[in-house]
This record gives structure tokens, sequence and C-alpha cells, in this order.
């Protein structure tokens, strides 16, 4: 039945002469447009001089001015960036790029492999590198950028030029070791399955999506960061004890040297639902007390004890499904590749690009839709952590994380709809019902400082 529907909505949508690449072109600036348009609505947020009234007094002035001020020096390098790119890609659709791809990736495969290795497989994945490797080439001046001089003026940048070369260089070697294979499956898997494709490829992807979150924290993880236990301490017995309390089938406690890249701070767990991992980063622990730092995992347990990864998981697998089924309907349309520049050869990789041009404009309406998805979840993890009566230290934690991230303290409702998938600060603490006591987060950081400063004082003192 779904086959029979979407074999129509093919025969309807293969239009000779349909004007495909304007569409595209099209939904491309229309999106730019959106998107420029959003963030200058929020840049006016950022020019605000006045703090959030929720928060008068928990952050000072001086801390809310170079908030606003790093907020306003990331929009202005995003609409650079995103100009940047836009210009990329109408330069890329007007010189043909898919058909000269195609083109030099044939020459090469006829010139460099043995004949049993020059198949449409072999050239797709030789097409689909030469684009990410020449994308991520143009894209280094930006990210240097990014990294050395934005980052950098605002304290959160920790990486050498080294570390951020060998970095690139990780990247693109995990691209092809991972990519290779499984672009060769998947595109084996739409040549052998015909029109019922997508139902194969979808249980395909969603297993190698487990393997990956299995195999992710295991393998790809310590390429780039070194994990370590958490040491025996107060900490590590509170968390283990909040584990057993909730019944979470903690296996590993780590800590992860986030500070080798960035100042900034995180935590998350993974791993299967019989056996997971904790993995705390040092900046974390470094900025936040022990109670808060066991907040943050309440809020975060809290998603797994409610099933929200599990609710995430099936979502996205649903619009897997949906995506892949949608593509099967553009998969043999002659007149979307015509319009391209494909008029004999119609390969299924180039078909899969240009799809995902084409449906662009859905992805944001899908956006916006598990933006609202997921901040429900939110409130709901937060409310967990606060029934466990972790209100005052999740929202000292929220409130810190804000201060030392230097993370924007309000946001346009607009702009937070897209582009948030968490309610922003403000909106958390009313929703727990926290109240301030008047006493600015800053001064607990500073006497934490202290304090740590103090025990490592004394630990020295008793090595000595």
């Amino acid at each position: 039945m779904i086959q029979a529907w979407l074999q129509r909505l093919a025969r309807f949508l293969d239009r000779p002469f349909f004007p495909w690449k304007k569409l595209v072109v099209g939904f491309s600036l229309g999106q730019f447009a959106l998107e420029n348009w959003l963030l200058y609505r929020q840049y006016k947020v950022y020019q605000q001089t006045a703090k959030p009234k929720a928060l008068t007094d928990e952050i000072t002035q001086e801390t809310f001015d170079k908030s606003q001020d790093y907020s306003r020096a990331k929009a202005r390098f995003s609409v650079i960036s995103s100009l940047f790119n836009e210009a990329k890609s109408m330069y890329m659709l007007y010189i043909d790029i898919f058909p000269l791809g195609w083109a030099l990736a044939g020459a090469a495969v006829a010139q460099w492999l043995p004949a049993p290795f020059t198949g449409e497989i072999t050239r797709s994945l030789i097409f689909v590198f030469g684009l990410s490797i020449l994308d991520t080439v143009l894209g280094l001046p930006f990210d240097y950028y990014r990294h050395f001089v934005l980052e950098e003026a605002y304290g959160f940048n920790k990486m050498t030029r080294g570390l951020w070369i060998v970095d690139a260089l990780k990247g693109l070697a995990l691209t092809v070791a991972i990519g290779t294979p499984i672009g060769a499956a998947f595109l084996s898997i739409v040549h052998r399955t015909g029109s019922a494709f997508f139902y194969y490829l979808w249980l395909f992807m969603v297993a190698f999506q487990l393997l990956a979150v299995t195999l992710y924290p295991i393998v790809i993880v310590p390429m780039f960061n070194k994990l370590t236990p958490l040491a025996p301490g107060p900490l590590r017995d509170d968390v283990e004890a909040l584990c057993r309390r909730l019944k979470f089938p903690l296996d590993e406690l780590s800590v992860i040297d986030g500070s080798k890249r960035s100042a900034h701070s995180n935590a998350y767990f993974s791993g299967l639902p019989w056996k997971k991992r904790i993995v705390l980063f040092d900046t974390l622990i470094e900025q936040s007390s022990g109670k808060e730092v066991e907040a943050v995992l309440a809020h975060e347990l809290g998603h797994w004890k409610m099933g929200h990864t599990t609710r995430i998981l099936l979502v996205h697998q649903a619009h897997l499904f949906y995506l892949l089924a949608a593509w099967s309907s553009f998969i043999g349309n002659r007149s979307l590749y015509a319009a391209f520049g494909f008029e004999k050869e119609r390969p299924i990789m180039i078909g899969f690009m240009l799809f995902n041009m084409i449906y662009a404009p859905v992805e944001v309406v899908v956006q916006l839709m598990m933006n609202l998805f997921t901040r429900r979840m939110e409130y709901q993890a937060d409310s967990f952590a606060n029934d466990l009566g972790y209100k005052t230290d999740l929202a000292k934690s929220l409130i810190k994380l804000q201060i030392k991230n230097l993370s924007a303290m309000d946001a346009d409702w607009l702009y937070s709809s897209f582009h948030h998938s968490h309610p922003i600060l403000t909106e958390r603490l009313k929703a727990i019902g926290w109240v301030s006591d008047g006493k600015p987060a800053t001064a607990d950081l500073k006497e934490e400082n202290a304090v740590k400063e103090e025990e490592v004082v004394a630990a020295s003192g008793r090595e000595l």
C-alpha cells in the first residue's frame, strides 16, 4: 500500500522541464533569509543592557555585559560564515558542480583503479569524499577563526594549533574509514532491493546507529580525548548512591579532559540499556560544587528514568523511515536529474543529494517540532531533579554554567523556537519555582575556588 502510493507520487512529480533547479535555489535563498532574519531579531536581544529580571541578583552587570558581547560576536561571525556558505552553494549550482564532480570521479576511477572497482559505487564514494574534502578545506579559515580568534578572545579556546590540525586529519580519516563501508552498503542495498529499498535501507540504518551508539564511547571518543575513572571521594560516593537510588545500571564513572580543547562544560551518559557509562567534563567538576554536579546528573538521569532517550530514538527512527520513503518518490525522477545536468545517467548518490536539497524546507518544520518536543522533556527532567530535592543546587548549577559559558541570558521567542532544543535559563528557573536568595552565583564561584585552592595547598603540605 505504501509503495503503491509512493509510486503514484513519483509519477506525479516527474514532469518534463519542471524547474527543479530554480526551486532549489529559491529554497536555499529563502532559508538563508529566514535564518538571518531570525538572527537579526536575536541580535536586538543581545544589544540590551538591562539584565533579565529573574537574574538581577544572580549575575553581575559585568558578567551580563560580557555575555552579551560574546553573543554579538558569535552572531556577527554566524552572518559572515553563512553568507560565505550560501555564496559557495549558489556558485557550485551555477557551475554545475554535480555533473562536473561526477565526471572527475569517473575519470579518476578509470585511470587509477582496476576494472572490478570502476562501478557506480566506487565512483559515488570518490565523488562524495571529494566534495567533503573540498568543503572541509574551504571551511578551515572559518574554523580557525572561531577557535583561535573568537573563542580565544573570551578565554574558551584551549586547543593548540597542532591539536587543531591533528583533529582535522583524524576527522577526515574517520570519514573515509567509516564512510567507505557504510556508503558502499547504502548504495548496494538500494541497487539490490528494487522499489522496496527504503524498508531494507531503514533497517540497515537503525542497526548502524545502534552499533555506533555502542562503539562511539569505546572507540571514537578515546581517539580525541582521555577518559579516566572519577577519583574516589565524596563526589563519586554521592553519584554512585544516586544511581543506586534510581536503579541506574552504572558500569563506569569517568572524567573526560574537555579542558584540552575548551573551557565549556558538560556531562552525559551513554551505553547499552543494561550497562551505562556516565562521563563528567573536568571543566564541570572544576566550575561546580559536588552537590551541583550531582544535581546536573539528576537532571540527566531524569531523562533516562522517564524514557526520554528511548522516545527520542523512536521519533528519530520514524523520521528516518519517512525520509527514506519520501526519497523513493524521487529516486528515478528524470526531470530532477536533467535539471542538474544528468540527461542520461541517474546515479543513486546524486539523486539522494538532490532530494535532500528539495526536502530542506520540510526539515526546517521538522526541527521546529523536534524543539517543542525536546523542550517539554527538559522541563520534565528539571522537575524530576526538583522532586529529588535538588532545586537549589540545580538552579545554582544552571546559573553557574550560564556564567562560565557566557551563554545568552535571554532570547527572542521566535529565534528560540527555531534554534533552541532547551528552554532558556529564566524559563527553567521559573518552571522549578526557584527564587533567588539575593547572593550572586559569581560569589559562590569565588568562595568555592578559594576553598579548592586551600585544599590543594593543604594537600601539598601533607605530601611535603
